[in-house]
Parts: structure tokens; C-alpha cells; sequence
């Protein structure tokens, strides 16, 4: 969420930051209406207490001097009513400020780059090379099937389009990912790890900025007001929401959840196979950070998820979104995307962004400051991977020409020394 004093006093400010991302221009509009309608109701009430008081006083010392003060009396009664009516004005229209406010997106930092799509985001630097094969490559769904690795008709059976299942030594593989990413976050990145819940309120949807623009893409359960979380990002946020967070920064936490989008409108995008599911799972890194340490913090973050890719030796490239492509509460943001030999192109695997204020605003998360003072903290998190993606560029890159698959050697200890995954014979 903007801070309303931000938006007062630099509305042209937030007016550049807002149509750099392509915004809808009526939601700053609505946010400044409805803010000046509670100024106008707040100068009212102010001017009618005051005369309230000065009248109210003065009616009491002519009463004591005998005077009949009856007239004055019903005058101030009527007072007295027209401030409870706007009393009840200001409660309706600070409710409408709000949800207008958290229809508003975060503003894109100054070194977010201009544009308007995905054409218009910027290649910061690529690793690894790209792998030339002496035979024609297969998708995951080839390697996968003569593999053994996944059954996408019973998932589909039992659950729908989008929720695969993996089998074998798939689930195996799926398992020892997970376990690899946490070892590394915890053990060598500092990271704490959180098993946090797979079902959230609609407070903490609202806190990261899921909601209200977002819902259609989000699974609910209506009965209990509760949503399947998108990415762990939101429960591990909002752990501290409604907090003064007490101890020092940063606050550096990782967790592994399953993640279920339904996308809705998504249809006509890959929708076969593990590139684009409506359940997968994901390691996530999110970390609390004093404002101005923020930016150096996200460079951190990006370089640890990018070390998850290196340690698997796959090729992949950070991409710098722009303006246009940033997350709704993002205000600068990182792709990181695998190389597709399958796919030829490129899979986003993970997004490391950096919300500046904008969650902590959303969700009232503070930090005390070295002068005991509270401030919003900045919040920031990324992918430390998502696996659907990855372990479609794991078979796709490792593939041999006999369909068997070479493995990163870094999961041999996860996986009891495998090293190769091989057709039946």
C-alpha cells in the first residue's frame, strides 16, 4: 500500500510512477477523491466540536447566573447530531480509502527499466552454455513418459487439468530438489526455515497483495474464508503482520509449501506437461530488511537463488523486468530463466523482488529503529527455486541420446548416489 502523505504531497510524483507501469489513471483519481472527502468530513467535525465546546461552556455560565439557555441547548443538540453523522460519513469513507488504496500498486524504482510487456525487460547477465546436441532433443513429456517420472491422465482424474503427479523415481527426484535448496538456503545462505501453513486468511492475502486484485487466479474455501496459498511468500510474510519487529535485521527465513494458482484466463499458454500447472511446489526466500539496506539486500537474495542454479549446472539469465511486467506489489523485480532445450526458450523459475514499504504498509509490519522509534520494514522475496520448471530443464538439458538422463552430480546424496535415470529395459 502507498503511503497516503506520500500520494498527497507528491501527486505528481505517484502520477509518473503509476502510468510508467501502465496503470489505470482512475485509481489514483478515486484514492485522491475519497481523501478529500475525509479531510472535508474531518474539518466539519473539528469546526462543529469546537463550537460545541465554546458554546457548551458558555451555555453553563449563563445558567448559573440564572439565564435561560434553552434555545442554545436545542441549537447544540442539533451540533451534537451532525457531528455523529459524520462520525459514522468518516468511517465509510475511510473503509472506501482503504479498499481504494489497496487497488493501487507499488510504484517501480527509479532503476526499474521503462516499458510496457515482457518484449521491453532487460538481460542483465547469463551463465552456462547453452548445451548443442548431436541428436534432436525431447520435451520433458518424451523423457518423462519413457522415464516413468510423472502420470499426467490419473492427476488429471483426480484433480483436473494442472495437478500433476509424480511417480517413481520423478517423486524421488522432486523430493531430493527440496531437500538440496533448504540444505543450501540454511546451511550455507543463513536462512532460518519455517514449515508455515498451506491455507491462509484473507488478512494475509490482503497484507502481500493478492488481494483483492489477484482473487480469480486463487483457489478458495468459502466456508472458512481460507485460501490455498499461491507461494509461501504469503504466510511467511505474514508472520510478523500487525508486529514490531523487536530484534535486529535482517530477518532472513526459507520455506518449502506446495503452491496452487488457478490462473484463470490462462487459457491458450502452455498448458501440457509441467510447464504451466495449477499445483507445484517451490522453495521461497523472504527476508525483512531495514529501508535502507533494501536494494543491496535484493542483489543478495538474487544471488541465492541464482547459486541453486549454478550448484545444478544449468544455463540460465537474469532478466531485470521493466516497468510494465513488474509485479502489482513489486517495485523493482529479477527473473531468473532456465534454458528450454525441449521448449527452445527460456522458463522463468524464480522472481526476486524487492516491495519496498508496500507489503509492510498493507499487512502494519514495523521495525525499531536504533532511536526506538517504529518504521515500516521492506519486505522482499524470491523463488529459491520453483520446481515444476526446474526439473523440466534438469531432464531436458541432462538428456542422452539412448532417452536416459544425467543428473547434477549435487543431488547424488539425495538421491542415494544416483547418478542417471534410465529407460526400462
Amino acid at each position: 500500500m502507498l503511503d497516503m502523505r506520500r500520494i498527497r504531497e507528491n501527486p505528481e510524483e505517484v502520477r509518473g510512477g503509476l502510468e510508467r507501469r501502465g496503470a489505470d489513471p482512475s485509481l489514483l483519481a478515486a484514492v485522491m477523491e475519497a481523501d478529500e472527502r475525509r479531510r472535508e468530513i474531518l474539518r466539519e467535525a473539528e469546526g462543529l466540536r469546537r463550537q460545541l465546546n465554546s458554546v457548551s461552556k458558555e451555555i453553563a455560565r449563563r445558567k448559573r447566573e440564572g439565564v435561560d439557555t434553552t434555545g442554545e441547548q436545542n441549537e447544540m443538540r442539533q451540533v451534537g447530531d451532525r457531528i455523529a453523522l459524520l462520525e459514522r460519513s468518516l468511517r465509510e469513507v475511510e473503509t472506501g480509502l482503504r479498499e481504494a488504496l489497496l487497488r493501487v500498486p507499488n510504484l517501480p524504482h527509479a532503476s526499474t527499466p521503462d516499458g510496457r510487456s515482457s518484449a521491453d525487460n532487460r538481460v542483465v547477465r547469463e551463465w552456462g552454455m547453452i548445451r548443442q546436441f548431436s541428436f534432436s532433443p525431447r520435451t520433458h513429456l518424451e523423457l518423462g513418459e519413457r522415464l516413468g517420472l510423472f502420470d499426467f491422465p490419473r492427476g488429471a482424474k483426480i484433480s483436473g487439468a494442472g495437478f500433476p503427479i509424480y511417480i517413481g523415481p520423478g517423486a524421488r527426484l522432486e523430493r531430493a530438489l527440496i531437500q538440496f535448496m533448504l540444505d543450501l538456503h540454511t546451511q550455507e545462505h543463513g536462512y532460518i526455515e519455517v514449515s508455515p501453513p498451506f491455507v491462509v486468511n484473507t488478512a494475509a492475502m490482503t497484507g502481500t497483495g493478492q488481494l483483492p486484485r489477484m482473487a480469480e487466479d486463487m483457489y478458495r474455501v468459502a466456508t472458512d474464508d481460507l485460501w490455498l496459498i499461491p507461494t509461501a511468500e504469503v504466510p511467511v510474510t505474514n508472520l510478523y503482520r500487525e508486529e514490531i519487529i523487536e530484534g535486529p535485521l535482517p530477518i532472513k527465513l526459507t520455506a518449502y509449501t506446495p503452491c496452487f494458482r488457478r490462473e484463470a484466463g490462462a487459457a491458450g499458454r502452455e498448458t501440457r506437461g509441467l510447464i504451466r500447472v495449477h499445483q507445484f511446489d517451490k522453495v521461497e526466500l523472504v527476508k525483512f530488511v531495514e529501508p535502507g539496506r533494501s536494494y543491496e539486500e535484493l542483489e543478495t537474495l538474487t544471488a541465492d537463488a541464482e547459486d541453486v542454479l549454478r550448484r545444478l549446472e544449468l544455463p540460465y539469465r537474469v532478466v531485470a523486468l521493466c516497468a510494465g511486467d513488474i509485479s502489482f506489489a513489486a517495485a523493482k523485480c529479477y527473473d531468473l530463466e532456465l534454458w528450454s532445450p525441449g521448449q527452445r526458450g527460456w522458463l522463468e523459475v524464480s522472481s526476486c523482488s524487492n516491495f519496498e514499504d508496500f507489503q509492510a504498509r498493507r499487512a502494519n509490519i514495523r521495525y525499531r529503529r536504533a532511536d526506538g522509534k517504529p518504521e515500516f520494514v521492506h519486505t522482499l522475496n524470491g523463488s529459491g527455486v520453483a520446481l515444476a520448471r526446474l526439473v523440466v530443464a534438469i531432464l531436458e538439458n541432462g538428456q542422452q541420446e539412448d532417452g536416459s538422463v544425467v543428473l547434477p552430480e549435487v543431488l547424488a546424496p539425495y538421491l542415494g548416489g544416483v547418478r542417471r535415470l534410465a529407460p526400462p529395459s
